[in-house]
Formats: structure tokens, C-alpha cells, sequence
């Protein structure tokens, strides 16, 4: 499993998605309407695309309907991966005395690490020693 942030990165990208994704939707499928009296709705030649594929307006409303929730579930999944994420209870001063404990902890911890590399290098060498001094027999 990934990290929070990784988590918090792909569930931003994903919600930067939807919204494009939202967009499109109401886009292409919008009733062609006029906003006002003064708009008018130009009347498409034969060979000409549609650029709008009008839905009926209930079935437009459902996939609006069904696009807003999903947004708000991807937003409320942000905001539980932004509490979830560590020091947001903890004061700065409170965060610099754990990472101090923790470099602290990290200069033991090297220690250790580095009296294992002398004891084992040690104990090649004297096996490299008793292996050097094994004849074979005649």
C-alpha cells in the first residue's frame, strides 16, 4: 500500500479528472437552449457534426446528479487523507522534538550498524586467515 501522500496525490489527479470529465458531460449533452431572448440557436447543415448530443432532460439531470456525488465522495475521501496525514494534531515545537528524537535514535541505530560491519569484516578476516593456513593434504 502506498503512502498518504501518494494516496492524496492520486485521489487530487482523479478528482482533477472528474471535474474535466463533469465539464465534458454537460457540455455535450446539454438541451440547446438559449439563455437569453437575444440568443439564437444556429441551424446546422446536413453535412455539417452535431457538437451537442442533447439527452432528455431527465436522463441529463440523473447523470448530473450521478457526477455531483461522485465528486463529493472523491472530496470527502481528500479530506480523510489530509486528517490521516501526521503533525496535524501536533504543535511545530511538538514535530521538532520527535524529529530530534528521531535523528537521535537514527545516530544510535548507525552506530549499531557500523560496530556490525567491524565485527563482521573481523570475523572474514580470520576466516580468510584459517583458510589460508588449511593445507590440503598429500
Amino acid at each position: 500500500m502506498s503512502d498518504i501522500l501518494t494516496q492524496l496525490q492520486e485521489s487530487m489527479d482523479l478528482l482533477c479528472t472528474m471535474f474535466i470529465a463533469g465539464l465534458y458531460y454537460v457540455e455535450r449533452h446539454h438541451d440547446l437552449s438559449p439563455f437569453g431572448p437575444g440568443d439564437k440557436i444556429p441551424d446546422l447543415k446536413a453535412d455539417q457534426p452535431r457538437e451537442v448530443d442533447a439527452l432528455d432532460p431527465q436522463a441529463f439531470r440523473d447523470g448530473q446528479a450521478e457526477i455531483a456525488r461522485d465528486l463529493i465522495v472523491q472530496a470527502q475521501r481528500i479530506e480523510y487523507l489530509v486528517s490521516e496525514l501526521p503533525g496535524l494534531q501536533n504543535s511545530e515545537r511538538d514535530q521538532l522534538r520527535i524529529i530530534r528524537g528521531l535523528e537521535e535514535e537514527i545516530a544510535v541505530l548507525e552506530a549499531q550498524r557500523l560496530e556490525a560491519v567491524r565485527e563482521r569484516d573481523e570475523v572474514f578476516g580470520q576466516l580468510d586467515a584459517l583458510l589460508r593456513s588449511m593445507h590440503r593434504p598429500n
